[in-house]
């Protein structure tokens, strides 16, 4: 009978370890970080897809210097769909209004019956502007730049490396991360939502200031954010039911949440929770928007993980089981020979026989 043996595993075919690596390493990403600071300053920071795509890219590069330019190469293939769907959801939610007049009024009853009670009637982000908001900038409103940029790079950034270590995890968050993107852009079309500022422009709200970009004057940067106030200007302004930008942090906390470590876990949940605070200080939405945001991630782990599942016991269905004749007297899976017919014990070596 055929004896069955352990599988060997694969050859590797990475290039073999270059003991001058890790110095290679630290200059490469060195050289990375200034060309960052330097496009930060003169261009601004990375918030189109595109062009943050070009430095998640060339950090990988940096990172990975000691591999070929193959290993690169195919980072770039499997990332320009990526790319392109991203162009599309940013190009295709400024269309989403289609010159109807947006929903506001709802969003301002349904934030003021859950918080009214503490905030004296009001909405949380008019509460939030009238205790910290000033005329100088104050280092929340810092901290609150940084974390509304976050937005544009954290769900790249996590992805990356999860293609880096490993590519069925990086699969399994673009499915997860693309249902919330469809879901949420086919939720501006069918319901264009006001955000905060705009109900104040339209004279729904008190005075609300759009301040989600003012941190960088702290620092004399006023072009630090030219992209990020150009994207502002571009986008849809009715755009904000769900908040994307909160469901986004959480949804990378989320995925990341079971592989780490308890003790780390407040500090993950932390994040979703400074980019709420972020959005509704800076009137950017509601806590409703925010809300609904989180289920639309819930929603994305339920629905993207039974199809997964689905589509796994379909693929199991569908591979053939080995025939009865295909099974040696102890009840394990024999070799066929090519001819197709399973191996019989010889008379020697048949008990009865013997």
């Amino acid at each position: 009978m055929s004896a069955a043996t352990d599988a060997q595993p694969p050859v590797r075919t990475d290039p073999p370890a270059d003991p001058d690596g890790g110095r290679r390493r630290v200059v490469a990403m060195a050289i990375w970080s200034v060309a960052f600071v330097a496009g930060w300053l003169l261009i601004g920071l990375p918030t189109d897809p595109a062009y943050a795509f070009l430095w998640i890219w060339a950090g990988t590069i940096a990172w990975n210097s000691t591999r070929p330019w193959r290993s690169h190469l195919r980072f770039a293939r499997d990332w320009v769909p990526v790319v392109l769907l991203l162009a599309v959801y940013n190009l295709s939610r400024g269309f989403a209004d289609n010159g109807a007049v947006p929903h506001a009024y709802e969003l301002i009853v349904a934030d003021r019956l859950m918080f009214g009670w503490a905030t004296g009637g009001e909405v949380p982000t008019v509460w939030l502007q009238q205790h910290l908001y000033q005329p100088e900038v104050r280092w929340w409103d810092v901290a609150v730049s940084w974390v509304y940029f976050s937005h544009f790079v954290v769900a790249l950034a996590a992805a990356a490396v999860l293609w880096m270590r490993n590519r069925a995890r990086w699969a399994a968050f673009m499915r997860r991360w693309a249902f919330l993107c469809a879901t949420g852009l086919v939720t501006y079309f069918l319901y264009p939502a006001a955000p905060p500022w705009w109900a104040a422009q339209n004279g729904l709200l008190e005075e609300v200031a759009r301040i989600s970009t003012r941190g960088w004057k702290a620092f004399g940067m006023h072009g630090a954010g030219n992209l990020l106030n150009a994207g502002q200007i571009a986008s849809n302004p009715v755009a904000a039911m769900p908040s994307l930008h909160t469901a986004f942090a959480l949804f990378v906390v989320l995925f990341f949440l079971r592989q780490t470590r308890r003790r780390w876990w407040p500090l993950l949940l932390s994040y979703p929770l400074a980019m709420t605070f972020t959005l509704v200080y800076s009137g950017e939405h509601y806590v409703i928007d925010v809300l609904v945001g989180w289920a639309y991630v819930g929603m994305a782990f339920l629905f993207v993980g039974l199809a997964e599942r689905w589509w796994a016991a379909r693929q199991a269905r569908r591979t053939p089981l080995p025939a009865d004749g295909e099974r040696d007297p102890a009840g394990e899976t024999g070799t066929v020979p090519a001819g197709g017919a399973a191996e019989r014990p010889t008379p020697a070596a048949d008990p009865a026989v013997r």
